[in-house]
């Protein structure tokens, strides 16, 4: 697939912005860019250049990325949380007013929330009762205009993976982009998509540093995909839409990879330490499976049930009002104290 001929002819034609950072990075006497010569009002990290702007290529993170994942670099795009990519592939394939794009849903409500900000047309289909992808619904739904089909895997808030064998076929079938959030597969044992990209040039993951890493707070999300692809995204984004605060945390982080790992089996224990104990409540039809760092369980009064959780301080999140989704509730999971506290608190509210 011609990755060009889905992209908007204004992105073609685009002239990018050139940033003194673009023409020019390394040490010296810094007089091109109107910085502040005389330092930062932030001195509390030694060794920070906080008053120069950072690199626009997103040299560092593509590197230190790059050798984690053994994923070349020029296969590696960097945004402010995963959301910033997802608008900037809506705003790269698909013409305001014309375009559409495809979700299966239930799902992240994110993605239609960007295309509505960005004036393009949802069509919502409905995954089967498994939460898997029903081809006979993007089939209906699909046209010459379907530029985006945007999955979730796992997914959210359902928090099962989907099949790879379907995200394969989308990907073969439709002349569009196929987006994957892998948001939350590092709680999956298997499912992960790294390897079919190379094999799909149409195929774009999104990861994030929300969940696993524990850097929620940072706002970092990053992209693999084809290189072609990854140049339109240089293209169109912010020059320095990474902060220098931002790059430093991310660089210590990998410093304590192995602490991620930690976390990541203890989730995954209090998963299923909480899902067995949810499951013998008579009051909750169902806890479903999940490949996620959450359990989404279906009860009777789904909101009288989160209601009286948050008198007792505990804040769980209202899923029921999305499709197939009647009754549900999506529950993070905490540490063993938090999930102690909640095992308690909804075992005496049902």
């Amino acid at each position: 697939m011609d990755i060009n001929k889905l992209v908007r002819k204004n992105i073609l034609e685009l002239k990018p912005y050139t940033s003194a950072r673009d023409i020019y990075e390394g040490d010296g006497i810094l007089l091109d860019a109107n910085e502040n010569s005389f330092g930062s009002t932030f001195t509390e990290i030694e060794g920070l250049k906080l008053n120069r702007y950072p690199d626009p290529h997103q040299n560092d993170l593509r590197e230190i990325v790059s050798n984690y994942l053994s994923v070349s670099k020029e296969n590696l795009f960097f945004g402010v949380g995963s959301d910033e990519i997802i608008d900037l592939l809506i705003r790269i394939f698909c013409e305001p007013g014309r375009d559409n794009v495809i979700i299966p849903e239930p799902t992240y409500g994110m993605y239609k929330v960007a295309c509505d900000i960005n004036n393009i047309e949802t069509k919502s289909v409905l995954l089967t009762d498994k939460f898997q992808i029903d081809f006979n619904e993007v089939d209906k739904a699909f046209n010459s205009n379907s530029k985006i089909i945007f999955l979730c895997s796992p997914n959210n808030p359902t928090g099962n993976l989907l099949n790879k064998v379907d995200v394969a076929r989308l990907c073969e079938k439709y002349n569009s982009i196929i987006v994957v959030d892998e948001a939350y597969i590092d709680f999956s044992i298997e499912g992960a998509l790294i390897d079919e990209f190379k094999e799909y040039n149409n195929l774009v993951i999104l990861r994030t540093f929300s969940k696993a890493w524990g850097l929620a707070g940072i706002r970092l999300g990053y992209c693999i995909a084809d290189s072609d692809l990854i140049k339109v995204l240089f293209k169109v984004k912010a020059p320095y839409n990474i902060s220098t605060l931002t790059r430093y945390v991310l660089t210590k982080a990998f410093v304590n990879s192995s602490v991620k790992d930690e976390y990541i089996q203890s989730i995954i224990a209090e998963r299923k330490r909480l899902k067995h104990q949810l499951e013998t409540l008579k009051g909750i039809e169902n806890v479903f499976d999940s490949d996620a760092n959450f359990l989404l369980i279906k009860c009777n009064n789904p909101i009288e049930v989160q209601n009286k959780l948050i008198d007792k301080g505990i804040i769980v999140r209202d899923r029921s009002n999305q499709p197939k989704l009647g009754g549900c509730l999506r529950i993070s999971i905490g540490s063993k104290a938090e999930n102690d506290l909640l095992w308690e608190a909804i075992k005496n509210i049902l």
